[in-house]
């Protein structure tokens, strides 16, 4: 009988819903003849805490994390977690923390356990530089999640992977509207339905998409813009009262966070993921509409433009309204249906199949030879 190789899994919290999805969705694949995958987070908060109960896998409330400073203090606080994790009996340790810190890999270290992390934003520089590069040093391997970041960041690593993002593509998939949906909101038959999954903040461009749909509906009065995300930062709520006071308010809907975001893709005919010059890592709200047969549009940035490579129509200069405009009226003008070649794409090359192997592969390696 072959003995299972035991994988923590950690995280901050399941709040963040992007890094938590991402997480469940290894955990729950793992090959289980080989991999007893287990998780670790801060706190039970979150509507997707709910599926880590559903899914049986085991979890531990602990803090992962600790405050370096003062570096005495931490390094006392590290030797202990250290010991949380020998307790534990676990093979190797993947972090998907999506910050600087490095105190768990250094708690690791001391317990003389694998630690890896997946790098899944753009954040480098300014005062979290020396924490990712500390994070970096004490790492096992690092799993990247677009090409930007091997060349920005880890040039001359050799124990880094590209391995970005999956989707479940017997989730996502394409669909006719839901009718619920679209009696709720009056969709018109011949509207076209424009869909940005995002939450509002300056970094992810919605207020670009907003500008561009302002100038759109002007010409094209059967559309509506449906943008689906958190919504509660002051920039939130300037974006809504904008988007209210323009002489299309009634055409633009704010859903606020939606638990099952995959009805919301069934009314899409346009997907639009405006993000500023700073990039994704890999944005799973695109697999997912793309997944979903959905004709695409994203900004001309790291992560967005990895998975738009092979539709380079489909990219438009970040933060630049007139050049969106341009290429949402393209879409509009071929009256687009669902088409198999953005499904077939993200089957081929961003399935959460491959993602999952992908990693399995590191974890055997990592183990086999440590």
């Amino acid at each position: 009988m072959i003995s299972k190789y035991k994988i923590l899994f950690t995280i901050p919290n399941f709040d963040t819903a992007g890094s938590g999805k991402a997480l469940l969705n290894i955990c729950r694949s793992l090959d289980k003849n080989y991999f007893k995958p287990y998780i670790s987070c801060s706190h039970s908060k979150g509507f997707l805490f709910e599926e880590v109960i559903e899914s049986g896998i085991p979890y531990i409330i602990n803090e992962n994390q600790t405050d370096m400073i003062p570096r005495l203090k931490g390094i006392i606080k590290c030797i202990n977690l250290s010991k949380f994790f020998k307790k534990l009996e676990i093979d190797l340790i993947h972090s998907f923390h999506y910050g600087s810190d490095y105190s768990e890999a250094l708690a690791a270290k001391f317990a003389g356990i694998p630690w890896v992390y997946t790098k899944k934003n753009m954040n480098w520089g300014g005062n979290s530089k020396n924490g990712w590069i500390l994070r970096s040093m004490l790492s096992s391997h690092i799993f990247l999640q677009n090409n930007d970041m091997k060349n920005l960041f880890f040039k001359g690593y050799n124990k880094t992977s590209l391995v970005p993002r999956g989707v479940d593509t017997e989730e996502f998939f394409p669909m006719r509207k839901q009718k619920t949906l679209v009696k709720k909101y009056n969709i018109l038959k011949n509207e076209i339905v424009i869909l940005s999954v995002a939450n509002i903040s300056p970094l992810k461009g919605i207020d670009v998409l907003l500008e561009s749909f302002i100038r759109l509906s002007s010409k094209y009065p059967l559309i509506r813009l449906f943008i689906i995300g958190q919504k509660k930062s002051q920039f939130g709520k300037k974006i809504e009262k904008m988007a209210q006071d323009s002489p299309c308010g009634s055409k633009i809907h704010f859903t606020g966070k939606i638990e099952n975001v995959k009805q919301y893709y069934s009314l899409g005919d346009i997907f639009v993921l405006p993000t500023s010059r700073k990039g994704e890592g890999c944005p799973v709200s695109l697999l997912e509409a793309m997944s979903c047969g959905i004709p695409s549009i994203g900004s001309r940035v790291s992560g967005i433009k990895d998975v738009l490579s092979p539709f380079p129509e489909l990219l438009f200069k970040p933060c630049d309204s007139y050049d969106l405009t341009i290429k949402i009226e393209n879409l509009i003008k071929k009256k687009s249906k669902v088409q198999n070649s953005y499904r077939n794409h993200i089957l081929r090359n961003y399935n959460i199949v491959k993602e999952v192997d992908n990693h399995e592969k590191v974890y055997k390696n990592l183990l086999k030879t440590g």
